[in-house]
C-alpha cells in the first residue's frame, strides 16, 4: 500500500486561520503525518496556539528578536526581521523538501514567497490585503506576490473580490475555499430562549477596522449603549486612542478563547464590522450563526453569502447622519428571530466540510497526478 505524503502547512502559528486549517486536516487525517513549518509561534504577547501535540518544525525562529507587544514601529520591524530571516528559513525548507516527499501548503504572501525561494511545489492561500491592497503600493512586493502565485500548484482564496484580483495579478485561477467556522457549537448557543442584550465589536484594534469612528458615532448617538470590545490583535498606539474614548458601559475583552466568544456572541443582539477592505470575515460568519445581528461596512462578499444570513446584515454609510442609531434598532428587530441556517450556508461554512473538500482534491493526490 503506497504511503500517503505528511502534510506541512508553512505559516505563522500565530495565524488563526492558518492554525485552524492545519488542526482540522489533522482531526481528519489522524493516520497521516500533518505538520508545521513556522518562524514563529507566540511573539510580541500573541497566545501560544501550539501545544505538545503539535509536530513543528522551526525555520528561523524570530520570536525572540521582536518587540513584546504589537505597535506600528513594531510592525515595520517585525517586517524588516522576516525579511532578513528569509534566506535562512527558505533553505531550512529546501533541506525538508530534499530529505522528504511533502506536500507543502503556505498561508499568507509572506510564507507562500518563502516556498517559491525554496523551490519546493506548494499550494497558495494568499490572505485579503495580501493582494487586494500591498501590491498596489510597492512595485517589490507586487512582483514578488506575481512570481510565487504563477509558481504555486494550485491556489485556494476566500472570496469571488479575492479570486478576482489573483487572476487580475497573476493570470493564475484560484478556487474558493471559507475559512470554515464551527456551525454546530455557533448554532447550539443561539438556540432556544436567548436573553441577547450585548452590543459587540470584534475586529482587530487597526485603522482598518474603524473602531474609532464607530466609538466617535456611538458617543454622539442617542442610545448610548454600552460595547463589549473583543479583538485578536491590537496596535498598541491605536488601542490607547480607543481607550481614551471609552465610555461607562464599555468593556474592554481583549482576546478570548473560542469557547468564550461563541458564549459572548449567543447573547448580543448587534455585532460591528466596519473595515475599509476585507475579503471575507469568519468572525462575521460566526456571529451571524450565534444568532446576532451583524452592523457592516459595504463588502463585496456581502453579495454572496446565502439569502439566510444576508438577512442578518445590517450595511452601514458611516457618512450617513444617525447611521448607529438607524443600525441598533434594525439589529434589535432582526435578532430577536431565530437564525435558521439553510444547508447552503452549512455547506459554504461549516469547517469540516471545507477541510473535506480540500483534503479531497489537495491532499488526496500528487502534485504530478
Amino acid at each position: 500500500m503506497k504511503r500517503s505524503k505528511p502534510i506541512c502547512f508553512v505559516a505563522s502559528a500565530r495565524d488563526f486561520h492558518a492554525f485552524d486549517w492545519y488542526r482540522t486536516v489533522k482531526r481528519l487525517c489522524p493516520d497521516r503525518r500533518v505538520f508545521l513549518a513556522t518562524d514563529s509561534v507566540e511573539g510580541e504577547g500573541g497566545v501560544r496556539l501550539i501545544d505538545d501535540s503539535d509536530e513543528v518544525l522551526f525555520l528561523f525562529p524570530i520570536d525572540k528578536y521582536l518587540f513584546s507587544r504589537q505597535s506600528t514601529v513594531g510592525d515595520l520591524w517585525r517586517n524588516l526581521v522576516k525579511v532578513l530571516s528569509l534566506p535562512f528559513s527558505a533553505f531550512r525548507l529546501y533541506k525538508l523538501a530534499k530529505r522528504e516527499d511533502t506536500i507543502f501548503h503556505a498561508h499568507s504572501m509572506y510564507y507562500i514567497f518563502l516556498c517559491w525561494l525554496s523551490r519546493v511545489k506548494f499550494i497558495g492561500t494568499p490572505m485579503g490585503s495580501d493582494v487586494l491592497l500591498r501590491p498596489d503600493y510597492s512595485f517589490l512586493y507586487r512582483l514578488g506576490t506575481v512570481l510565487s502565485l504563477k509558481a504555486a500548484e494550485f491556489i485556494t482564496v476566500d472570496s469571488v473580490v479575492l479570486q478576482k484580483k489573483v487572476l487580475d495579478l497573476s493570470g493564475r485561477c484560484s478556487d474558493i475555499v471559507q475559512n470554515g467556522i464551527d456551525t454546530k457549537n455557533a448554532i447550539a448557543v443561539g438556540k432556544g430562549d436567548v436573553n441577547r442584550w450585548r452590543v459587540v465589536s470584534l475586529r482587530g484594534m487597526y485603522p482598518n477596522y474603524r473602531i474609532r469612528e464607530l466609538v466617535e458615532a456611538r458617543n454622539v448617538s442617542k442610545s448610548k449603549v454600552g460595547i463589549h470590545f473583543l479583538y485578536p490583535f491590537f496596535e498598541e498606539g491605536y488601542l490607547k486612542s480607543i481607550k481614551s474614548k471609552l465610555v461607562a458601559g464599555d468593556i474592554d475583552l481583549g482576546k478570548l478563547s473560542r469557547s468564550e466568544m461563541f458564549k459572548l456572541l449567543g447573547e448580543s443582539f448587534a455585532v460591528f464590522s466596519l473595515p475599509i477592505s476585507d475579503s471575507s470575515p469568519r468572525s462575521v460568519y460566526e456571529a451571524i450563526f450565534c444568532g446576532a445581528a451583524v452592523i457592516s461596512s459595504y463588502g463585496e462578499w456581502i453579495e454572496f453569502v446565502p439569502s439566510c444570513m444576508r438577512a442578518r446584515i445590517i450595511v452601514v454609510d458611516l457618512n450617513q447622519v444617525g447611521w448607529f442609531d438607524n443600525a441598533i434598532a434594525r439589529a434589535k428587530e432582526i435578532s430577536s428571530t431565530q437564525f435558521n441556517p439553510s444547508d447552503e450556508a452549512i455547506r459554504m461554512f461549516d469547517e469540516i466540510e471545507s477541510m473535506k473538500w480540500v483534503c479531497g482534491k489537495y491532499y488526496s493526490r500528487s502534485f504530478d497526478g
